[in-house]
């Protein structure tokens, strides 16, 4: 009998332990409760850390996070305003703010995830097409390109290298983004806190295009300056051909004139020589006329000269040679 008792007593005590121990939870400070009764919440949410009672077996504790929740999208792909297909791959930070709303539209984070992929895909695939490539990707407005020190002024004023401007920038389409998603995630209770782009790159079927396209413009700028070059290196040809002429006209007019100069004064010193004496006088005609032979009698030379010809007196006394042949007719 005694025994009987024992065994009830125990079998009392761990009843009354495991109803105790149904009826009390705890709270972290990372969390929020909802208590739920027969699949329906009951009360309102506890939020404050610490233990925590509710009716036994009847009642189900659901904890909730309250931390900074992250969303990692998947890359996705997607066309901008200008058709070029990009894959953009975003990421948010969010929180729970309205606990019993969330978990009546969603019950658990899983749920919130994909609705967040629905959410935060479309607007994010909106504003992407909404805009072209250069507002996604650039982010300071009005930047200047670095320039080469060396370039001339009329490089400068022709803009080379000039970036293309833009109007918004990535950081005001984030917002954009941020702005219309936060808007319907708020009917669930969710508080986005923020998104950002992570990465953005060309898509693969297209990446091709894209760097052929910029290597063709790189190649129509090397081809400007390689003609700019080549222009100024046929100027530069051009000026040294007419300087050369330049220097060669000049030194053939001061050659002619040293020549005509020592001309003269050859002349002026054989007259001086020459005029002395008639003898001198005679000497001088007659080497004038033997040097003029050379010049005027070849090989089977006729001449027809009068008997008065001063050519002809030095002439009467000579006698045809084997080389010359002339024939001297009065």
């Amino acid at each position: 009998m005694n025994g009987f008792k024992q065994l009830v007593f125990l079998a009392i005590f761990f009843i009354v332990i495991y109803v105790v121990k149904s009826s009390i939870y705890t709270v972290s400070e990372v969390e929020q409760v909802i208590i739920t009764q027969f699949g329906k919440p009951v009360g309102l949410p506890v939020t404050d850390a610490g233990l925590k009672f509710k009716l036994p077996f009847i009642q189900d504790v659901n904890p909730i996070d309250k931390r900074v929740l992250e969303w990692d999208g998947t890359p996705s792909d997607m066309p901008t305003k200008d058709k070029l297909y990009i894959s953009v791959d975003l990421y948010a930070r969010w929180r729970i703010t309205a606990p019993l709303q969330y978990f009546l539209r969603l019950r658990d984070e899983r749920s919130a995830q994909s609705r967040l992929d629905d959410i935060l895909g479309s607007e994010t695939r909106n504003a992407v097409a909404k805009h072209e490539l250069i507002e996604i990707i650039r982010t300071t407005k009005n930047r200047e390109p670095l320039r080469d020190e060396l370039l001339t002024e009329t490089e400068r004023e022709q803009k080379l290298g000039a970036l293309v401007p833009i109007h918004k920038g990535r950081k005001l389409v984030e917002e954009e983004i941020f702005k219309a998603a936060a808007e319907k995630v708020h009917v669930f209770g969710i508080e986005l806190l923020d998104i950002r782009f992570k990465r953005i790159n060309y898509n693969a079927s297209v990446r091709p295009k894209i760097y052929d396209r910029m290597i063709s413009e790189r190649r129509q700028i090397a081809e400007r300056f390689l003609s700019e070059g080549n222009g100024e290196a046929a100027r530069i040809r051009g000026n040294r051909v007419r300087d050369l002429n330049k220097i060669q006209s000049e030194a053939y007019h001061q050659v002619e004139q040293i020549r005509g100069l020592a001309d003269a004064k050859a002349t002026e010193i054989y007259s001086s020589a020459y005029n002395r004496s008639p003898e001198a006088i005679a000497f001088y005609e007659f080497t004038r006329t033997m040097q003029s032979y050379k010049s005027i009698i070849a090989k089977n030379t006729t001449l027809v000269l009068s008997t008065d010809s001063d050519l002809f007196k030095f002439l009467k006394g000579m006698s045809p040679d084997n080389n010359v042949s002339a024939n001297i007719k009065e």
